[in-house]
C-alpha cells in the first residue's frame, strides 16, 4: 500500500500502454559518452538494479551540494580577502560530477542489459533529474561567488529560472509530441563544469578574477553561455519540434491552452518566488541565497515530476499543484513583515517543500512498484505471501 496514491487509476492504465520514445542527436553523446557508457556498463554487475544506480548518482550532486554548503554557504569563499574552499573539495566536486553524469548515462543501459526496463525507471530518472538541477547550479556558483568577482545573487536567482525552464522544455515537448528530445546542452555542460572543478582545483578560483578579453570576465562567459545556450539552441528546438508535430497532424493536444497547460504552475512558482525576492523587507535573497535557492528548486522539482506522470501515462495535465496554495500565505506572511523573522519562515518553508516532495517521491514509487510488481531497488521479484 503507498502511502498516498498519487498517481490515479487512468494514469496507471497509462503507465500499462507506455513505450519509451526518445531522440538523442548530440554530437558528444552520440559519438563519445554512449560508447564510453557501453564500455562501462559492461563492468557492473548484473544482480546491480538500474534504479540503484540512478539513486546513487544523484546522490553524488547531493554530496557536492553539502560539501559546497559546508565551506561556502553564502557563496562568498571564492571572493578575494575571504578563505577560499580547498582545492581538495574541488578535486572531489569534478570527480563526484562526472561520476554521477556518468551513472546517469549507464543505468538504463544496465536496464535493457538486464531486461529490467519499466516505465518506473524512467520517472523515477527524470524525476532525480528535474531535483537536480538545482544541486547542480549551486555548486556550480561556488566557482565564482557573490562578490566583486562574482555574479550577484540575484542574476543568479534568474540564470537558475532559465536553466529550470530549460529543463522543462524537453518534457513540454513529449507531453506534446510523445517524443522526448534530449537537449544537447546537458552533455556539453556536465563535461565542462567536471573540467572546470578539477581546473579550479589546479589553478584556484583566483583565476577566475582575470579578464578573458578587455573587461570581459569569466562571469560574463558563464552567464552568457547558459543564457545563450537555452534561447539560441534548447527553446527553438523545442518549438521546432512541436511545430513538426503540428503540421504533421501528430501533436498530442491540439488545442493552444491545452499544449500550454504544463507551463502554468511553473510560471506561477515564478511569480510567487519573485514577488517574495522583490518585496522582501529584509532582502532574503541577500540574506539566505542557498537555502531560498534550495527551496525554489524542489518546489520546481515537484511541478516537473507530475507533469512527467502525465506526460508518460498520457493524461491531462492537472493545470494547479496544490504546493503553490500553502506558498501564498507563506509568500504574503513574508513581504508584508507579518512574520519578523523572515529566515525561519524561509527555513521552515523550505523544510516542508522537501518534506512534501519527498512523500510525494515515496509515494509514486511505492505505488508504481506494487502497480508493476517490482521491487525498486532489487531485481529480485517481491515476496507475494
Amino acid at each position: 500500500m503507498a502511502l498516498y496514491e498519487y498517481v490515479t487509476q487512468d494514469q496507471l492504465a497509462g503507465f500499462d500502454k507506455y513505450k519509451y520514445s526518445a531522440v538523442d542527436s548530440n554530437p558528444l553523446s552520440v559519438y563519445v559518452m554512449h560508447p564510453f557508457w557501453n564500455f562501462v556498463v559492461k563492468f557492473l554487475p548484473t544482480w546491480l538494479a538500474p534504479n540503484l544506480i540512478t539513486f546513487t548518482g544523484f546522490m553524488f550532486l547531493v554530496l557536492n551540494f553539502l560539501m559546497l554548503a559546508f565551506y561556502d554557504f553564502d557563496f562568498t569563499a571564492s571572493a578575494a580577502g575571504h578563505e577560499h574552499v580547498p582545492s581538495w573539495v574541488w578535486v572531489l566536486a569534478g570527480f563526484f560530477n562526472f561520476l554521477a553524469y556518468t551513472l546517469d548515462g549507464v543505468d538504463g543501459k544496465q536496464a535493457r542489459r538486464t531486461n529490467s526496463s519499466t516505465p518506473l525507471g524512467e520517472l523515477f530518472d527524470h524525476g532525480l533529474d528535474s531535483w537536480a538541477c538545482i544541486f547542480f547550479v549551486a555548486t556550480v556558483y561556488s566557482i565564482f561567488g557573490r562578490l566583486e568577482s562574482g555574479v550577484g545573487v540575484a542574476t543568479l536567482y534568474y540564470i537558475l529560472w532559465v536553466v529550470l525552464f530549460s529543463f522543462i522544455l524537453s518534457h513540454w515537448e513529449k507531453y506534446n509530441t510523445g517524443i522526448l528530445f534530449l537537449p544537447w546542452g546537458y552533455d556539453i555542460s556536465q563535461v565542462t563544469i567536471s573540467l572546470v572543478y578539477l581546473v579550479t582545483a589546479v589553478v584556484g578560483v583566483e583565476t577566475w578574477y582575470q579578464p578573458i578579453l578587455w573587461h570581459f570576465l569569466y562571469r560574463d562567459l558563464f552567464t552568457f553561455m547558459i543564457i545563450a545556450c537555452s534561447f539560441t539552441v534548447t527553446l527553438p528546438m523545442s518549438l521546432i519540434n512541436v511545430l513538426k508535430a503540428h503540421r504533421s497532424k501528430t501533436l498530442k493536444h491540439s488545442s493552444l491552452y491545452e499544449a500550454f497547460l504544463p507551463f502554468l504552475s511553473p510560471v506561477l512558482l515564478f511569480v510567487l518566488s519573485t514577488i517574495w525576492v522583490v518585496f522582501s523587507p529584509s532582502h532574503i535573497l541577500e540574506l539566505q541565497p542557498r537555502m531560498f535557492y534550495l527551496m525554489v528548486g524542489t518546489a520546481f522539482a515537484n511541478v516537473t515530476c507530475k507533469l512527467i506522470v502525465c506526460q508518460m501515462s498520457n493524461t491531462r495535465c492537472q493545470a494547479l499543484s496544490w504546493l503553490l496554495l500553502p506558498m501564498t500565505p507563506v509568500v504574503l506572511l513574508a513581504v508584508t513583515g507579518v512574520v519578523a523573522n523572515e529566515s525561519l519562515l524561509l527555513y521552515l518553508w523550505t523544510a516542508a517543500v522537501i518534506l512534501a516532495h519527498i512523500h510525494f517521491g515515496l509515494s509514486v514509487v511505492q505505488q508504481l512498484s506494487s502497480h508493476f510488481g517490482i521491487l525498486a531497488f532489487s531485481l529480485k521479484k517481491p515476496n507475494t505471501d
